[in-house]
């Protein structure tokens, strides 16, 4: 038998067969409860099987806004432990004892849930079962792999570059949570945009790195003790500042 405190319980089959409730719902019921504070065992508890949308949506929804430079590290590298879990396949979402005693206020946790319920409930409207194929458990632990990429790509620190992913992490959580494979179909075209778009910038970085000395000046750029792509903003910023032919392969301007 699991051990509660570290797994979740499994659902019944007749439980299963009951009409599934919605994730605003669960929010309020949690929001509603006396206790002084509201821990992420709870939330894993409240969500059951549903846990690996639950928490893929908690984490990715904030990310889905400009944020402070290294907050999404902080909201992401959770995101990193729930889809590996969902792309090998595990029936439960398994967290340590220590995790799920983590908890945040009530009061917070209300503010909070006020205001995302209306945004959910607007977008539980559209959501429903269908398109069941792009759910099958094969096709869910190939999506859980696509969701552990856009984790990493969150992760990464690009200029706004947390908001592709995130979205694209939220349809694909919305879609489990609610079996919409529509939402899950929206989550794969998200996930192409985002690839296309790491593409792009890591292009432009390389060039950037590679030609920034000659096209710019003999200033010194990067420190050798730092990440090059700590410096992305930089190099694009100076790219687009000297238009130069050999950067980014923008024409030369006629003389």
């Amino acid at each position: 038998m699991p051990d509660p405190s570290s797994t979740l319980a499994a659902v019944s089959p007749e439980a299963d067969a009951e009409p599934r409730r919605r994730f605003s719902g669960i929010l309020n019921e949690l929001a509603s409860r006396p206790a002084a504070a509201i821990s992420l065992g709870d939330v894993l508890d409240a969500f059951g099987d549903r846990a690996f949308g639950a928490l893929m949506l908690v984490f990715a929804a904030p990310n889905m806004l400009p944020l402070p430079p290294g907050v999404s590290v902080v909201l992401g590298a959770p995101l990193l432990f729930v889809t590996a879990q969902l792309m090998l396949g595990r029936p439960a979402l398994w967290m340590p004892h220590f995790i799920r005693r983590q908890s945040i206020s009530r009061d917070f946790f209300v503010r909070l849930t006020t205001k995302l319920s209306p945004i959910l409930l607007r977008a539980e409207r559209g959501l429903r079962p269908r398109l069941s194929l792009l759910l099958h458990p094969v096709n869910e632990r190939i999506a859980g792999a696509a969701c552990l990429l856009l984790a990493v790509i969150l992760l990464l620190p690009i200029p706004f570059g947390n908001i592709p992913p995130a979205w694209a992490l939220a349809a694909f959580a919305l879609g489990i949570l609610e079996r919409d494979g529509l939402a899950t179909l929206v989550g794969w075209l998200g996930t192409i945009g985002s690839v296309l778009i790491l593409a792009a910038v890591s292009s432009a970085l390389l060039a950037g790195i590679r030609l920034h000395r000659p096209a710019m000046g003999s200033d010194r750029l990067t420190d050798p003790n730092q990440s090059p792509v700590t410096y992305l903003p930089t190099i694009l910023e100076r790219c687009l500042a000297h238009r130069n032919a050999s950067c980014l392969n923008w024409p030369s301007s006629p003389s």
